[in-house]
C-alpha cells in the first residue's frame, strides 16, 4: 500500500514538473534568444556561440537612454508600492473594523470601482493630470495610483478575520485606535501586504498604458516605454527584442520567488469572508 501511495506521488511530482516546463518553455525560450546573433536565431547554438551584446547594446547606445528609464521604472513602483502599503491597509482597516457614518456607501463605492475598466477614467485621469501640472513628472506617474480598491476589498477581508479582542486589548493598554492598527493589527496581515505587493509590482513594473498617456519626453520613460519605442527602432532584430523583454520581466520574477510563500499564505488568509 505504501509503495503504491509512493508511486501516486511520483507520478504526481512529474506531470507537476511536465506541465511547469511546459509552461516556462515560451520564457526559456526568450531568455535563450536573447543571447543569440541574429543570424543564429531559430536554430540550436552551444555555449560559444552566445553573446551578451545584445544587453550591452541596452545599456551603452546613446541612441536611448535604459539605465535611466530602468531608474524611472525603480522610482515609481517603489513609491506606488510604498503608498499601497500604507493607504490601502489603513483603509481596510477603518471599513472592517471602525464604525463611523456613511461606512456602506465608501465600501459599495469600492466595491464598485473595482467593476470599472480603467480605459474609461483614463481620460479624466488624465484631465486631472494635466490641470495640476503633473504630466512628465513622477506625480503624475505615482500619486493616482497609491491606492487601489482591488488591495482595499482584499484588506479588509482579512481585517474582518482578526478578533475584535485584540483591538480591544491594545485599548486596555493605552493604545489608540491608530496605534492599535499600526502596532496589532497591521503586522498581523503581513502575508497579505506582501501579496498585494507582488500584484502591486507586476502592475506597476509592466505598465504601459498610464506611463505612456501621462508621459511624452524620453527622459521620463520608463522601461516598458522605452524599450517599446526601441522596438520600433529594431523590429527585425528578434535577439535584441528578446533581451528587452527579459529585461522587464525578470525583476517580476525574482520578486515573486522571493515571496512566493507569503504570496501564498495572503491568497489563502484573504479569502472573501463575511
Amino acid at each position: 500500500m505504501a509503495a503504491k501511495k509512493r508511486m501516486t506521488l511520483i507520478s504526481i511530482y512529474a506531470l507537476l514538473v511536465l506541465f511547469g516546463l511546459l509552461f516556462a518553455l515560451p520564457f526559456l525560450y526568450t531568455i535563450y534568444t536573447s543571447f543569440l546573433t541574429m543570424k543564429d536565431v531559430n536554430q540550436f547554438s552551444g555555449i560559444p556561440e552566445l553573446t551578451v551584446a545584445n544587453y550591452k547594446m541596452y545599456f551603452t547606445n546613446e541612441a536611448y537612454d535604459v539605465p535611466r528609464w530602468l531608474l524611472n521604472t525603480v522610482i515609481m513602483t517603489a513609491l506606488v508600492i510604498l503608498g499601497n502599503l500604507v493607504i490601502n491597509p489603513m483603509t481596510a482597516f477603518a471599513l472592517a473594523k471602525l464604525q463611523f457614518a456613511g461606512k456602506k456607501v465608501i465600501y459599495w463605492i469600492v466595491v464598485g470601482s473595482m467593476m470599472v475598466p480603467y480605459h474609461m477614467i483614463l481620460i479624466p485621469v488624465y484631465v486631472n493630470v494635466a490641470q495640476l501640472g503633473w504630466l512628465n513628472s513622477f506625480w503624475g506617474l505615482t500619486v493616482p495610483f497609491l491606492y487601489q480598491c482591488l488591495y482595499i476589498f482584499m484588506l479588509r477581508q482579512f481585517f474582518i478575520s482578526v478578533p475584535g479582542e485584540f483591538i480591544e486589548a491594545a485599548r486596555l493598554d493605552g493604545l489608540t485606535k491608530m496605534g492599535a492598527f499600526w502596532r496589532i493589527v497591521y503586522p498581523l496581515a503581513k502575508s497579505s501586504l506582501i501579496t498585494m505587493s507582488i500584484l502591486a509590482f507586476a502592475g506597476t513594473w509592466n505598465s504601459y498604458l498610464i506611463p505612456s498617456t501621462l508621459v511624452n519626453v524620453p527622459e521620463m520613460y520608463v522601461l516598458v516605454v522605452g524599450l517599446n519605442s526601441v522596438k520600433d527602432l529594431f523590429f527585425e532584430n528578434t535577439p535584441l527584442i528578446m533581451a528587452g523583454v527579459v529585461l522587464t520581466t525578470l525583476p517580476i520574477l525574482i520578486f515573486f520567488f522571493i515571496f512566493q510563500k507569503q504570496y501564498i499564505e495572503g491568497v489563502s488568509s484573504s479569502g472573501v469572508k463575511g
